[in-house]
This record gives C-alpha cells, structure tokens and sequence, in this order.
C-alpha cells in the first residue's frame, strides 16, 4: 500500500514544494521502499511506494513518454494486463506497474477511465498540457483517501491517503468520497460507480439464489488478487470469511506450483525458453502477451508470478483466544505455514495511541478491532511478508453481523447491508488498510471485488434473512459446503469451521480484550468529566458529538491530541441497528453468544 500527497493549482508550487514533501513523509509508513516527486504548472504530486507489482520498474509519479502527464496511485489494478491488450491505439509502456495503464485510459477516455479498472485505488493525474487534475477512488473505498481545501489558498485542492500529511496545511476535510471521481475542469465530485443495488437501495433485489456462480465469482475474486511479486500470505481468524480465503489461496498456490514444475521439467528437457520478469525494457499493447507481468490473464489465472514454497497465515489472539483455536484447526486442514501470535492485555493497551494515530478515528469498535491487527502487521511485516489477503465485507454483504438476527424483514435487511457497504471507508475498509498500512503491509479484500458485489448484492436478500433454520450467510456457508460441490469435489472447509458462528474479530482474540478496554477506560476518565461531556462550554470542539461511554470518552481525547477538531468529521461511530445495546459488541446482542460470555464472565 502505497501513500499519496498531491495539491493543484497552488499560487507558489516551487514555495510549496518543500512542504509537500515534508507532508508525504508524514505517510512514509504507507510506501517504505521509494519516495518520488514530480512538478508541472501549479501542480505537484508526491508518492510513497511500497512495491509490490513492477518491482524494479514502477517509481512513481508514472510518466507518458512526453512528460506530459504524471500519475501517482495508491493500490493495486488486477486487470492491468487485460487493460493492456485491450486498448485501441498503441503505448509506449516504460514499466511492469499494474498502474501504469491508467495513463492510456485516461488517454482514451478521459474522465471515464475509472469505469474500466477493476482493483482497489486512489490516485491522482495530472495533465500539464490540459492543466487538468483527476483525481479518482475505487468503488467501495478500500484504500483511504482525503481531499482538503485551505482558507490561505482558496484556489488550490489538496488529496492525500491520511489525514495527518493534510490537516497541516488545509483546514477543510472530508473523506473522498468511494466509486467518484473528481475532475478539475469542473471542480466537482461525481460518481462513476453506479450499480441500481447502490443507488437504489430500496429497490429491492429479485435474482433467484445461484450457489456455484456466487461460488466460482468469489474465487475469481481470490486469485486475481494473488497478483504479486513479493512474499504473501493470509489473515486467518478463524472465522468463515478469513478462512475461505485461505482455502481458496492455497488451491491457487498449489496450482501455481504444479505450473512451476511442469515449466521447469520442460526447461530441462529443452523444450521451452525461460521467461524472466522485471524486465526494463518498454513495451506496447500491442505485444503484451502476459509473459513478465504479475496478473491474471482473460481466464482470471495468475502467470508470472513468484511461487512460494507454502503459503503463509497469521493469526494473533489474547492466550487461548476462540479464533486463534480455529485458525490452527484451518491451517492445518489446508496445510498452509501457520504463525500465531499471542498479545497481552496491557501490550495492547500501550499500542492504543499509536493505533489511534495511524486510523485517524475515535470509533470505538474500529480501534477495539484494529489494535489486534496493528500488532499482528508489525510481525508479519518483520517476517519479511508485504501483501496480505484478508476477510473484510462479508458480513455487510451477507448481514453477516449478529444484530442481522433481528432484522424485521427482507426489504430492511437489504437496506441495511446497502448502508454497510457504503460505510465500509469509515469502518472496517479504513481499519483494514490503515492497521497494515502502518507497517508497510498492503491488505487485500477479495469480498469487495466489482464482480463478486454484483453477483451478491443482486440475491434476493430473502435468502440472506436469519432464521431458526438458517444461521448468519448461510447462502455463502452453502455455497461450499460439499453437498453444493460437484462429485468427488475435495472439501474447502472442516464442516465445524464453514458452519462457525459469527466472533466479531474484537471478540474473537478473547473476550478478555474488550472487557481490559473498558477497566482501563473506567480509571482514565471520571464520572466528573463524562458530566462535563454534556456541557457545551467544556467541550466546545465536540459539538453535538459526545461519547456515551468512558471508553468512547478516552479515544476522543486521544484523537484529538493527534488532530484538529475539524478531523472529527471524517470519523462515523459504528453501532448496530435494531438493538438497544449501545455496546458495538457482538456479544451484548441479546440472544447470541450468551453462554460463551456466561463462562467467559465465571473466569
């Protein structure tokens, strides 16, 4: 994951520009492995790169071959190569970048060239023959993106991956909005995204249930995102979503293997020429037959990528956590290099500033469950892993939360999961790749892909409701369960893993975890102040906004020592619906998991 600072029509750019270097090293966390610069007209940009596809090839700010136009991105374009073939007039490509392509699509269809992507992205292009910017983010937003604007520069625009290398020098910010794209022309945010299941939420889906395409979808979904030239691995819990990547992940590396070997025996035999990646040499369309290029070709397989030995799964837990148990249980019945990790209580306790820092949040569920992965990032990344594939999206598309249980019927249960997805950038998306991103480890969500949400989000939710019979995504659970497989099919799952239910992560590592949250919270801040709270004069930056709770009360302090108040509004609160506990967690929904918090509380 890569991280970006751009700023448009500044009124002195070459002043400027030593401070918008200083503004990218802010995000030098995002991208450890190379910074670059570029400047045209009133226009700079700023990338720091972590590499991942085009290794040796793809610095950045990208350029045409004229100078002309400068590209600085932040994620990851799995079609790049079908891209590549596809478009109508020959380029010059200088590197093996998965985001060099943008810049011919921009070419050909201008603003529209986010249409034609298929991957998670921010970026911003500049065009200095046009003196136009474009600034663009992917459809759900699983990569982080702000734009800002300064009262001293009311000309200029500003765009960066975090807060923290913008609240300096803007004082106005919001979040970039997911599936729009911003063009400078007009200066305006449109939406480039538009599926009738987002736009129209309450037109409700009427597709009949079809197992194996939700199936063959999603595993799509999971190879194409294996594209990569570096070490990867997969966050295991434990739970259904992690650990069907993980199986799909590892069928994939083990076919990648069998290919390798085929690909070797031949070179022995003499029948076949080695291929190399990472050559420098400039290609066109034209000739991009996928030989030295990460990514899937038409039939979404992966070609000429590293293969690993074993692939790699990490999970972290507090001593005895439920999903550290499954996950070993998963790790073994798929046969992947499993690293569990275990955290203290109080290790996690002295990591909340720095956690709070790096998520640019006060949500209390997003940081009870970012903590874990933040600590369990920074191993993975010392084990010399850069790319993990992770579980985020499931539950929001399946209603996979335990508050889903009380849904009032299939109309308000659609609308819900619509209202999820949207929210994903403020929550788990946000969670997800800034808690990696804080070690230079990219996380990839295969869930969210383009395709994959058009298949499940166009089910009839009828079939998603819960019922007495029917447990939380029981259509995603069937989906691969061996009685929905063809003959012979080898199982994906141990049958007590694919019918697990639902731990929300924060719950998952230990019950202990949240409850240690809470007793901390409770000696850090007084009843005195929790009064105090409700007093506009007290507490005058926080508006109408005021924690319900010492835990709520503790983060936003923390926040705000990192951040100016008017940081707040990129920042949503994450409660369930249709349940009066004010507690996020999923084990104060009433009904669900009450005997393992009876023993838990016995303890």
């Amino acid at each position: 994951m890569c991280g970006i600072f751009a700023c448009h029509h500044h009124p002195d750019v070459q002043k400027f520009r030593s401070t918008a270097i200083r503004m990218g090293k802010q995000i030098k966390h995002r991208g450890p492995d190379w910074s670059g610069n570029h400047t045209a007209n009133k226009t700079i940009l700023v990338h720091e790169r972590l590499s991942i596809v085009g290794i040796d090839t793809g610095a950045q700010p990208i350029l045409s071959e004229d100078g002309s136009i400068a590209l600085a991105v932040n994620g990851e374009i799995y079609n790049h190569k079908i891209l590549r073939k596809r478009l109508h007039t020959q380029y010059p490509f200088k590197t093996h970048s998965d985001c060099e392509v943008i810049i011919p699509l921009y070419q050909e269809y201008g603003i529209d060239a986010p249409k034609h992507l298929d991957g998670m992205f921010s970026w911003v292009l500049h065009d200095k023959k046009q003196d136009r910017l474009i600034a663009a983010r992917d459809p759900i937003g699983i990569t982080t993106f702000y734009m800002g604007r300064s009262s001293s520069t009311p000309g200029a625009v500003y765009f960066a991956s975090e807060l923290k290398c913008l609240h300096p020098v803007c004082d106005k910010i919001e979040a970039f909005p997911p599936g729009h794209v911003y063009d400078s022309k007009t200066d305006q945010v449109t939406r480039y995204y538009d599926p009738k299941w987002l736009v129209e939420p309450s037109s409700i889906p009427t597709t009949p249930l079809d197992l194996t395409l939700l199936r063959e979808t999603f595993e799509k979904s999971v190879r194409k995102r294996l594209m990569a030239e570096v070490p990867y691995g997969v966050l295991l819990s434990g739970g259904l979503d992690s650990s069907l990547v993980a199986a799909i992940a590892q069928r994939e590396t083990l076919r990648l293997q069998r290919e390798y070997a085929k690909k070797q025996a031949a070179l022995q035999s003499g029948t076949a020429t080695p291929q190399t990646n990472g050559t420098s040499q400039p290609t066109t369309n034209g000739d991009v037959d996928g030989e030295g290029l990460a990514g899937i070709d038409e039939n979404y397989h992966l070609t000429d990528v590293p293969v690993l030995s074993q692939l790699n799964s990490f999970s972290i837990g507090l001593p005895g956590a439920p999903d550290s148990k499954a996950a070993l249980e998963v790790a073994k019945f798929l046969g992947t290099k499993h690293h569990s990790f275990t955290f203290t209580i109080q290790e996690g306790l002295d990591a909340l500033y720095d956690v709070i820092f790096h998520l640019e949040t006060f949500d209390v569920t997003t940081i009870r469950a970012s903590t874990p992965m933040f600590l369990l990032a920074r191993k993975i990344k010392a084990m010399g892993v850069k790319m993990v594939l992770s579980g985020e999206g499931s539950d929001e598309i399946f209603g996979g939360y335990l508050y889903f249980h009380n849904a009032p019927d299939k109309k308000a249960f659609h609308e819900e999961t619509v209202r999820r997805v949207q929210n994903l950038h403020l929550a788990d998306c946000l969670r997800a790749n800034k808690s990696t991103s804080a070690w230079g480890v990219e996380a990839r969500v295969p869930f969210l892909d383009k395709e994959f949400l058009d298949v499940s989000m166009n089910i009839d939710p009828q079939e998603k409701m819960i019922t007495k019979d029917k447990i939380e995504k029981y259509i995603l659970r069937q989906a691969f369960d061996p009685a929905s497989l063809p003959p012979g099919s080898k199982p994906y799952l141990p049958k007590n893993i694919l019918w697990r239910q639902k731990e929300q992560f924060s719950d998952g590592v230990g019950y202990g975890w949240i409850d240690g949250l809470k007793d901390e919270a409770r000696k850090m801040v007084s009843d005195e102040q929790m009064v105090e709270a409700t007093i506009r004069e007290q507490k005058p930056q926080w508006g109408d906004d005021i924690p319900d709770s010492k835990e709520a009360y503790w983060y936003r302090c923390m926040f705000d020592e990192h951040f100016p108040p008017y940081c707040a509004e990129t920042v949503m609160r994450w409660t369930p619906t249709w349940s009066q506990q004010t507690d996020p967690s999923g084990r104060a929904i009433s009904g669900v998991h009450e005997q393992a918090y009876e023993e838990e509380e016995k303890k």
